[in-house]
């Protein structure tokens, strides 16, 4: 049925609340008019979608601290969980304070840092009550008061330098430029400051709540002091030793390491885990978008449109559908990118697809729309008419997914080289969705006066293009002024648009014949004008001044990332003939300086992917330095934190392996987690590595002579160190691990709780290994 379209923004308002300003008065309004309760729908409602967003996280949030704090209880006590329950709230709470100062709104990206930071803001706490816990259980006569000021002030230092690496790993993530900069920019900023707060609480509150919960309370069983660190560190060292017992073993399980490090690498390069900017999400529309060719009737377009709607109505998942023809479509940010609200010629339509709510169905919107561009390839509609499916992008919007901008010295060559591309782009299975920026030009009707025939008949030549004027045009006659600050309505004169055609009835327009004074004569239209048909000109693209033309497409099927479609367009290229047409050269990134021959730029999702990857390669290295500066400082030496770095690339094993093993492209919200876990992984290397440099070299030994004092073997320190320290590493990692494991359901920051998840595990329980090793094979 016909509609018409309210479309409401409310800058500096909840999406929620400025709904509700809408409805409310707008169901009184529609009711005293009809009289009936509803004659409107609302199509796209982002409030209730980010209520929705937000509701779905803050579960996630109160579901990982309550992980966290049962995992405290089992394995440490429960005066320890109840302290660790007082500890992340309060982390919290001045995480959200700093957000404020720093400009954040609680949106989804800074609901997903504080979900990513539960994990790591209570790694000082557990280190604190656990080593808190271990001097209490020693007995050796000392005061729990004092026993938990030297506990606090044993892993002070190195609990300073191992915050601090987290937060060296974090921030560079800030300096991302392009659309995903401030898209992502919540996440190291967020979780830097709460890493800060965390330490400070860790060092203060967690102490002197232990000594007001616990510090009175008889000792757990598990707090007993044992040198060997407990049943987890007997079990280290029995994994341990056999690895430590020579030199050779060392560099053995060392070598094994490293090849399967580089093994995890290998399966980018098989494409068993493919790289992609971010995943699709799971949205309640989706949209189809139609081109018929230049020239077409709006009747024709729409004819279109509601084929299209009625092959939609036809799957379960959709609710309504609403289509446009010859008119823009209400746009959202996808649209503002794709220059929706431009669509308003007669040979443009779209098609606007609501889906139920992701709860009431089993696919998701990405399957449905894989689906719904196989039904609709067989919808009858002009020769020449391009149909495209678009999803609402998780991340910053594009052209397209796959975009080519042919650039060369003119647009013949252009067009040519384009025919070309877009054909390669057709010879690709999973590439979909073809598409160009020049299209097939359209026929017009020129109308050229006759100089002849106007001497002849003596008219004006401004009476003559004054009636084409009226007869294709309109004229303003005045403005009727509506006051309250909104735009005045122009009143317009001009035939309807669906008359407006040079027929028999325009050529036989009077025009009148008055040259001469007293001239009383009149002539027809038709007397004085030649009609020729002939091709209507290309549209001219420029971006940033430079003269284009466009290829776009998407991607569905086998791989569905634009850097897999760009090589096999890549190898279609090589296999065309391009006898006749110089090959165009291919740029990565930047307009060509040099337009004297074809050039074809990639764009599109491949320039944020590009420009993501690159800056955040460029956050790593930065943060790299940044983490050795600081344990140089903490160590002093330039040697050590070498060793300390090496266990960083150990989390591609687990990071790769988890993305292969959820069949889970690895995205930024990948690099994000690798990123962090490279502090998180230094972190646990800093508290091993102080460990060992402060054991006691020397050990009394009884013989029958008498006591005898003597060096410790380097394999029983570094045994003795791991065994101690083997259970905070691991409570840390275990904590961060869960705060990952609850938005592994989210299709997009799924890639963030792989990386943490995958890669804590295989890294934390390698780097307990891997450092002693290195400390064998180079201190021996």
């Amino acid at each position: 049925m016909p509609m018409v379209d309210i479309r409401v923004s409310a800058p500096g308002l909840r999406a929620e609340d400025a709904v509700k300003l809408v409805t409310e008065p707008l169901e009184t309004i529609v009711r005293a008019i009809s009289g009936v309760d509803h004659v409107y729908s609302q199509t796209r409602d982002y409030g209730e979608t980010a209520n929705e967003k937000a509701n779905e996280l803050l579960f996630h949030l109160g579901l990982a601290t309550l992980s966290i704090i049962a995992l405290v209880w089992f394995s440490i006590g429960r005066r320890e969980a109840l302290v660790v329950a007082v500890v992340i709230p309060v982390t919290i709470l001045l995480t959200l304070f700093a957000a404020r100062l720093m400009g954040y709104t609680l949106n989804r990206v800074s609901l997903f840092a504080l979900i990513f930071s539960i994990g790591i803001l209570v790694d000082d706490a557990i280190v604190v009550i656990e080593n808190i816990a271990r001097h209490w259980g020693m007995k050796d006569g000392r005061s729990r008061r004092d026993a938990a000021i030297e506990a606090v002030a044993e892993v002070g230092n190195p609990t300073i330098v191992a915050t601090l690496t987290v937060v060296a790993a974090l921030l560079p993530m800030l300096f991302v430029s392009g659309m995903m900069g401030p898209y992502m920019s919540p996440i190291p900023s967020n979780a830097s400051a709460a890493m800060i707060f965390s330490f400070f609480v860790a060092v203060t509150v967690t102490p002197w709540l232990m000594l007001k919960v616990a510090g009175k309370a008889p000792l757990h069983g598990h707090d007993v002091h044992d040198g060997a660190g407990g049943r987890l560190g007997r079990l280290y060292a029995g994994v341990a030793r056999p690895i430590l017992a020579s030199k050779a073993a060392s560099w053995t399980f060392l070598l094994a390491v490293g090849v399967a490090t580089l093994g995890s690498l290998a399966l980018f390069y098989t494409k068993d885990v493919t790289v992609k900017l971010l995943p699709f999400d799971n949205k309640s529309e989706l949209a189809v978008v139609i081109d018929l060719p230049e020239g077409a009737s709006v009747e024709a377009t729409d004819a279109a449109a509601q084929a299209i709607a009625r092959v939609a109505l036809g799957m379960k998942e959709v609710v309504s559908v609403q289509t446009h023809a010859g008119t823009a479509a209400p746009f959202n940010f996808n649209g503002l990118v794709r220059h929706a609200y431009l669509r308003a010629e007669p040979q443009l339509g779209d098609v606007q697809l609501n889906l139920k709510p992701k709860a009431e169905r089993t696919r998701s919107s990405h399957e449905i729309a894989l689906d719904l561009r196989r039904q609709i390839a067989a919808v009858p509609v002009p020769a020449g008419t391009s149909l495209k499916v678009v999803e609402p992008p998780p991340g910053p919007p594009v052209m397209a997914t796959l975009l080519a901008e042919i650039y060369g010295p003119d647009a013949e060559t252009r067009r040519r080289t384009a025919d070309k591309v877009a054909a390669a782009f057709r010879s690709v299975p999973f590439v979909v969705d073809v598409d160009d920026s020049y299209g097939t030009p359209a026929r017009r009707i020129r109308a050229t006066l006759s100089a002849d025939d106007i001497a002849y008949f003596r008219v004006e030549e401004g009476d003559v293009l004054d009636t084409l004027a009226i007869l294709n045009g309109t004229t303003t006659v005045g403005y009727s002024h509506r006051g309250g600050g909104r735009a005045a309505i122009p009143i317009q004169l001009g035939r309807p648009k669906g008359d407006r055609v040079m027929d028999e009835r325009a050529l036989t327009t009077p025009i009148p014949a008055n040259v001469l004074p007293g001239d009383r004569g009149v002539v027809e239209l038709g007397d004085v004008i030649r009609l020729r048909d002939e091709t209507a000109s290309y549209p001219v693209f420029r971006h940033n001044g430079r003269a284009a033309e466009m290829v776009t497409a998407e991607l569905a099927g086998a791989y569905e990332a634009p850097l897999y479609g760009m090589l096999a367009v890549q190898e279609a290229l090589d296999r065309q003939d391009w006898t006749g047409l110089e090959k165009p050269r291919i740029a990565l990134h930047g307009q060509p300086v040099d337009e004297s021959r074809p050039v074809l730029l990639w764009d599109g999702e491949w320039e944020v992917t590009w420009v993501t990857f690159r800056d955040m390669g460029a956050a790593f290295m930065v943060a790299m330095l940044g983490i050795y500066i600081l344990v140089v400082a903490q160590f002093g030496s330039f040697k050590l934190p070498l060793v300390i770095l090496t266990p960083i690339p150990l989390t591609f094993i687990g990071i790769l392996g988890g993305h292969w093993l959820f069949h889970a492209p690895f995205t930024a919200t990948s690099m994000i987690g690798f990123i962090a876990l490279a502090g998180i992984i230094v972190r646990n290397s800093i508290l091993l590595v102080d460990f060992v440099r402060h054991a006691p070299r020397e050990e009394t030994v009884a013989t029958p002579e008498g006591p005898v004092t003597r060096a410790r073997p380097l394999a029983d320190i570094l045994i003795e160190a791991g065994a101690i320290r083997f259970k905070p590493i691991l409570l840390t990692a275990l904590a961060a691990m869960i705060g990952a494991a609850v938005i592994l359901t989210d299709p997009i920051f799924q890639g963030l709780a792989l990386s943490l998840l995958f890669g804590l595990a295989s890294s934390t329980l390698l780097t307990v290994l891997v450092i002693p090793a290195i400390y064998r094979v180079l201190r021996t």
